[in-house]
């Protein structure tokens, strides 16, 4: 069976709203970040940048939440989470790639150097541009979305996965969204029952 080890409201909670949109069997194992156990010996051994999540399959230990989503997609193919055509497949590694370099890195500069990072190593001057970097990237995100329900295709993927949980991200952050067709996607990203059994399963796992 599939084990994820991860943290409830973290990257963690992409893999298991993919588990839950593929209808896949899993075990979630509990990582408390706020009590280090992502620093023990045991899970570093899993993952050396003690970072969650981690997907144990088998023999297969695998880390990077976009690599995790897009695995259970192809692992789950009925799920359509992954196109399999070239073209299709091409526009949704796109999507994938502009979630994770462009459009979530400003959010996570923020959140280091606000609250993650050691005090020494904090420039809270970076806010700023951080948040121009963030509405810059949701520019290009909203022209895409224009007249688009999902990001690649007529089909929920693993892209909207990336792309969903990165504006909630920017919601808890309390960044206000300059375009309402983000607004509407956010919410119905945000509406998917698949998204609400992942974080119930996350929550009643690590009570």
């Amino acid at each position: 069976m599939i084990r994820i080890y991860g943290f409830p409201n973290t990257r963690t909670t992409r893999v298991t709203w993919a588990l839950e949109e593929a209808g896949a069997s899993y075990e979630f194992v509990p990582v408390n970040l706020s009590r280090a156990e992502h620093k023990q010996p045991d899970f570093l051994r899993l993952s050396p940048g003690g970072k969650v999540p981690v997907l144990v399959d088998g023999t297969l230990e695998l880390t990077e939440s976009a690599a995790i989503c897009t695995y259970i997609g192809e692992k789950f193919p009925d799920s359509r989470l992954v196109p399999t055509g070239t073209q299709e497949r091409a526009r949704y590694l796109q999507w994938c790639f502009f979630a994770m370099s462009e459009f979530e890195t400003p959010l996570w500069t923020l959140t280091k150097h606000t609250r993650l990072l050691p005090e020494i190593r904090r420039v809270p001057a970076v806010k700023e541009s951080c948040l121009w970097e963030f509405h810059k990237a949701a520019e290009v995100l909203t022209q895409h979305l224009q007249h688009r329900e999902y990001a690649v295709g007529e089909h929920f993927s693993c892209a909207d996965i990336l792309l969903g949980s990165t504006l909630n991200w920017a919601r808890r952050l309390d960044i206000a969204f300059e375009s309402e067709v983000l607004e509407e996607y956010t919410n119905r990203m945000s509406m998917r029952p698949a998204l609400a059994r992942g974080r119930a399963r996350e929550a009643e796992t690590a009570s």
